[in-house]
């Protein structure tokens, strides 16, 4: 019998994991992120693991794991578009609202692997509800990968590279509806700086956005912030 392993940094991995992949035939092991820690549990499993699978990982894998493992991510564009950080937030911020959740094969460069394959992928909703959407999605070409034991195609086309975004750039600075809209929801996930501005002193930080009517409605949280012109 086959052995797997998952690995993953979010609730919504470990949901997936334990509601839909564990159930696929084989062995099953999750590995939460310390993977520093967790790498030497590999090399000792045995039967050696057939895959291993990245759920919503963006850390560097050491290349003792990626030389001597078949390891597949899982990246939010359609690539060699959209190579690099900050996939949906890259995607949103530019107004698409569909993109492809490609299976990658993982090698030393990021994103550059070649593809196992790619499934259509909305971009509607909040960032959390678009990550658990996709990690279902992720469950179910899973499933195809070990299945099918897919032969990966080396990408074709030009190459886009996306910047991984920093805490900073969650200040909301756009200056129409739609687009603050989109600003706030794009961040709106568990473990994400939230999308804020600073106010005489104050932060207020925003999520849970409605748009209708020509309004947005939201929660916001405020707290103690820098001072303006500080």
């Amino acid at each position: 019998m086959n052995s797997y392993v998952v690995a993953g940094t979010k609730p919504w991995n470990r949901t997936v994991f334990n509601n839909v992949i564990s159930k696929f035939p084989g062995t099953w092991r999750y590995i939460y992120p310390c993977f520093d820690q967790s790498h030497p549990i590999i090399f000792d499993m045995d039967p050696k693991p057939k895959y291993i699978f990245y759920l919503h990982w963006s850390n560097k894998i050491p290349d003792e794991i990626i030389n001597n493992f078949e390891c597949v991510c899982f990246h939010m564009t359609n690539v060699p578009f959209g190579r690099g950080g900050s996939p949906l937030q890259n995607l949103i911020s530019r107004g698409i609202m569909e993109t492809k959740l490609t299976a990658l094969k993982m090698v030393e460069q990021f994103d550059a692997g070649p593809v196992y394959l790619q499934e259509t992928l909305s971009l509607h909703g909040t960032a959390e509800e678009i990550y658990e959407r996709s990690s279902l999605l992720a469950a179910k070409m899973i499933e195809q990968i070990i299945q099918s034991d897919i032969e990966p195609k080396e990408q074709e086309g030009p190459v886009t590279i996306f910047k991984r975004r920093k805490p900073a750039q969650s200040e909301i600075e756009v200056d129409n509806l739609d687009a603050v809209y989109d600003h706030i929801r794009m961040l709106d996930a568990e473990g994400y700086p939230k999308a804020f501005i600073n106010y005489n002193g104050l932060k207020l930080e925003f999520s849970r956005a409605c748009k209708y009517h020509g309004k947005i409605k939201c929660d916001v949280t405020i707290t103690e912030g820098e001072k303006d012109g500080n």
